[in-house]
């Protein structure tokens, strides 16, 4: 089925690995460096912004694990 070699060929498929991995890192740090960190400006677009923004911090203190974990039904059995 598959013939593996015994001898040391392998080093070009191993650059050619290397290569690949090294090309698609690079690529990825490009598209993250070109897309940056992009601001709205419109009044519309920044209004939008202010509000996810706002949300986000809502909801970062609503679901933290202090706030699940210490709710009065958690651990005590109660069934309503």
């Amino acid at each position: 089925m598959f013939q593996f070699r015994v001898t040391g060929g392998g080093m070009v498929e191993l650059g050619v690995f290397f290569g690949v991995m090294a090309l698609a890192a690079v690529w990825m740090v490009w598209t993250l460096l070109r897309r940056g960190n992009r601001r709205t400006e419109t009044a519309e677009g920044l209004l939008i912004e202010q509000a996810r923004r706002v949300q986000a911090a809502s909801d970062r203190s609503s679901y933290s694990s202090n706030a699940m974990h210490n709710s009065p039904t958690h651990g005590n059995k109660f069934k309503p």
